[in-house]
C-alpha cells in the first residue's frame, strides 16, 4: 500500500486526502488544529462553489450539507452611479441564471466535519504545525508528499512564478462579515444569488448566501481597492465595529444593499476576517535540504484573489486533478517529471481562472464595459457571465478581446 502524507486540512488537502483513502491509499494528513479548533475559530473564506466543484464533492460522497445549505440560483452585477446624489443609481443592474445551483458552507462546518470523518475511516491524523525541517524528515517515510497549507514557512518552498504573476502586491484589501438577518432583493425576493456589486474607482461588494455552524446566514464582502475609501479595516480588532464600518460603507456606497442589510447581526464572534495578499503563480515543486521533493497543491502553487470567488473552486478542481493523477500512475515513483506533469495537467484548467482574475483586478477596458452593459439588455449575455463563474474557459471565446466581444454581441442581438 502507498503511503502519502497531505500537510493542510482546507479544501483541497482534505478532499484529495478522503478521494486518495477510498482508494486504498495509506493517508497521513498533518495540520495545525483539532477539528474542535476549527469549528470554534474564525471564518476562514468567502466560499461560494459552482456546480462542478459541487461534483466533485458528491463524487466522493463529501455533500453532507448539501440538503442544508441555501440554493443559490443565480449570480447578479450592480455598478453603482458616480458618487453623490447618484450614488443610489444603479446604470447596470442584472442577474444571470445558473445552468446548476452553486452553494456556500462555511469551512469552519465543512473542514472540522471531513476530518472527523477522515479520522473516523482509519485516516492517519496528525495535529501539528510542520515546518520544513519535518518535511525533511517525512519526505523519507512516505512515497509523496504533497503540501496544501497555502500559508506559513512551507509556501517559501515554491518560487514565484515571475511569468505567470504580473501583480507583486495586494490588489484588493478585503472584509468579510457573517451575518444574520438580511432581508432579500426587494426586487428577487425568492431568488437566491451572489450579488457582486461593483463602485467604480473603490472597490466592489459581493454578498451570497451561506450554511454556517449556527444555520443559513449571508455574507458581506468588501474588497477595497489599497488606499482608497474603502480601505479601513486592518487596525479594526473588536467584531462589532468591523460590522459597524461595513455597514457604514454600504449605506455610502451601495444604498440599495444597506436598506436590507440596517438589521443584520454577526453569526458569531468569529464571524469577521480581513487582510490581503498578492495574487501568486508559484512553482508546483518544493525541493528540501536533504534533496527530496514535494508537490504544491492548489493555493499553495496558484493563489487568486477573491474577486472571481474561484478559491474553492480551485481548490476543489486541483484535488480532483491530482487525485486522478495519482491513481492513474499506478506504482510508478512520484519523481520530478510526474510531479511537474501533474501540475500541469491542473495549470490548464488554471491558467483561464488566472488570467481572468487578474484582468478583473485592473480597470476594465471599454469592450467589457459593453458586455457588462449587455447583461442588462440580453438575459443570455447575463446567463453566460454567471455560468462561466463555473467554466472561466469559456471567457477566452468571448471576454478577452474586443473583436471577439463585438462578435458575440452581434450574434446574441440578431438572435
Amino acid at each position: 500500500m502507498r503511503k502519502i502524507l497531505i500537510v493542510g486540512a482546507g479544501q483541497s488537502g482534505l478532499q484529495l486526502a478522503l478521494g486518495l483513502q477510498a482508494n486504498g491509499y495509506e493517508v497521513t494528513l498533518m495540520t495545525n488544529r483539532t477539528a474542535d479548533e476549527i469549528r470554534e475559530g474564525r471564518v476562514m473564506s468567502t466560499q461560494c462553489m459552482f456546480t462542478t466543484a459541487l461534483q466533485h464533492e458528491r463524487d466522493l460522497g463529501l455533500n453532507f450539507w448539501e440538503s442544508q445549505a441555501p440554493r443559490i440560483d443565480g449570480l447578479g452585477v450592480s455598478v453603482a452611479g458616480p458618487p453623490g446624489p447618484d450614488a443610489a443609481s444603479r446604470p447596470i443592474d442584472w442577474v444571470g441564471h445558473l445552468d446548476g445551483y452553486a452553494q456556500s458552507v462555511d469551512q469552519r462546518v465543512k473542514m472540522a466535519g471531513w476530518m472527523e470523518t477522515f479520522a473516523q475511516r482509519g485516516g492517519q491524523l496528525v495535529i501539528h504545525g510542520a515546518a520544513v525541517s519535518d518535511l525533511d524528515y517525512f519526505a523519507r517515510r512516505y512515497d509523496l508528499v504533497l503540501v496544501a497549507a497555502g500559508k506559513g514557512e512551507l509556501v517559501s518552498m515554491f518560487g514565484r512564478d515571475d511569468s505567470r504573476s504580473p501583480y507583486d502586491k495586494p490588489q484588493r484589501a478585503l472584509a468579510v462579515s457573517y451575518v444574520h438577518g438580511l432581508g432579500p432583493r426587494p426586487e428577487h425576493p425568492d431568488f437566491h444569488a451572489v450579488r457582486c456589486n461593483l463602485v467604480p474607482g473603490v472597490g466592489e461588494m459581493f454578498i451570497m448566501p451561506c450554511l454556517t455552524t449556527s444555520g443559513p446566514c449571508d455574507i458581506l464582502f468588501w474588497e477595497g481597492i489599497p488606499g482608497g475609501p474603502l480601505d479601513v479595516f486592518e487596525g479594526v480588532k473588536d467584531p462589532r465595529e468591523h460590522l459597524r464600518v461595513t455597514l457604514e460603507l454600504m449605506k455610502q456606497f451601495l444604498p440599495w444593499e444597506y436598506d436590507r442589510a440596517r438589521d443584520v447581526e454577526l453569526t458569531d464572534a468569529g464571524g469577521v476576517l480581513a487582510g490581503r495578499y498578492a495574487p501568486t503563480v508559484r512553482n508546483p515543486i518544493g525541493e528540501l535540504p536533504s534533496g527530496g521533493l514535494v508537490l504544491g497543491v492548489a493555493d499553495v502553487v496558484v493563489a487568486n484573489d477573491p474577486i472571481t470567488g474561484q478559491g474553492s473552486n480551485n481548490a476543489a478542481k486541483c484535488a480532483a486533478s491530482y487525485l486522478e493523477s495519482i491513481v492513474s500512475h499506478g506504482d510508478k515513483p512520484f519523481d520530478r517529471e510526474w510531479m511537474q506533469a501533474a501540475f500541469d495537467r491542473y495549470w490548464e484548467y488554471a491558467q483561464h481562472v488566472t488570467k481572468w482574475t487578474n484582468a478583473m483586478l485592473a480597470p476594465p477596458p471599454e469592450h467589457v464595459l459593453q458586455l457588462i452593459g449587455a447583461g442588462g439588455r440580453f438575459q443570455a449575455v447575463a446567463d453566460r457571465f454567471a455560468n462561466a463563474f463555473d467554466n472561466p474557459a469559456d471567457f477566452e471565446e468571448w471576454f478577452f478581446e474586443p473583436g471577439l466581444a463585438q462578435a458575440y454581441l452581434a450574434s446574441v442581438a440578431a438572435g
